[in-house]
């Protein structure tokens, strides 16, 4: 008898360890998610885990510097999910690094802006002038993208949306383009005629981005819609889909509208419309 018992405990400890991260808080109903991001402004997280809590679900939030360690860390098992990046990057990221992830759901499109410590205007960036620009692959073509709305430089019509320096097809001002690290971006701004910044480290350099920035992308852009993604094992896991699921409710979405005055923008869209 005693050694049926031993085995019944055993299993029943294998059975919770094999849950991986997601496992039981203080008491038996409650669950713990961690979550990863890059940045440190979390407001709209904070608010799902005050509903998540109601559910039994406990949200912990891993902050992250970059837009690689969120991605490595959720492939490597130290995160139940992440919620920082677009989805052309995250395709792009995965392909390159060969990473078993998968998107969960969509989030909010946060516009990418072109700012300047020395011009009001795209049209006063004079010939020659630097202009910063993050230095990832999907990233730059984003930028590359947002230069072209501006009128400043002109793409090939069959650019897949990776930048390189070599890619641009005509520079009628000779801009000088400048990869720099993301987060570096804000910082450069006294050396250089505009930098592209991300959104999310606009903010966490304290700039509003469709108020502060000289000129900023469509906010309908597909390409960009920010994802909560997840191993492509979890896809189906309940816990997970439940956070999901508390995310894209009318009540965030009023919270968002009313906490980032249209800086950050709530896109609850099925994964089908952005090609998943």
């Amino acid at each position: 008898m005693k050694k049926i018992l031993v085995f019944v405990l055993a299993a029943a400890l294998a059975a919770l360890t094999a849950c991986g991260n997601i496992s039981a808080g203080g008491n038996e109903k409650q669950e713990t998610v961690k979550i990863g991001v890059s940045g440190s402004d979390n407001r709209i997280w904070d608010f799902v885990a005050k509903k998540a809590e109601k559910e039994g679900i406990t949200i912990e939030i891993v902050r992250f510097s970059d837009y690689v360690q969120p991605n490595l860390a959720l492939a490597e098992g130290e995160l139940d999910a992440n919620a920082f990046q677009t989805i052309s990057y995250f395709n792009a990221f995965k392909k390159e690094h060969n990473l078993d992830l998968a998107p969960l759901a969509t989030t909010v499109i946060a516009p990418m802006g072109l700012y300047s410590d020395k011009f009001k205007n795209v049209s006063e960036i004079p010939e020659g002038g630097k202009i910063a620009v993050p230095n990832e692959a999907t990233n730059m073509g984003r930028a590359f993208l947002l230069l072209q709305e501006a009128g400043l430089i002109t793409l090939p019509e069959d650019f897949d949306g990776n930048g390189s320096l070599g890619i641009i097809k005509d520079n009628p001002k000779n801009l000088e383009i400048v990869p720099v690290v993301a987060g570096q971006t804000p910082r450069v701004l006294p050396d250089v005629a505009g930098s592209i910044i991300n959104n999310g480290i606009a903010v966490d350099a304290g700039f509003n981005p469709t108020k502060d920035s000289i000129f900023h992308e469509d906010n309908t852009a597909t390409p960009y819609i920010n994802i909560i993604a997840v191993r492509f094992e979890d896809k189906e896991n309940e816990t997970l889909k439940k956070v999901a699921e508390l995310y894209q409710q009318d009540d965030v979405a009023e919270f968002i509208k009313n906490e980032y005055k249209g800086s950050t923008i709530p896109t609850f869209v099925p994964l089908s419309e952005i090609g998943e």
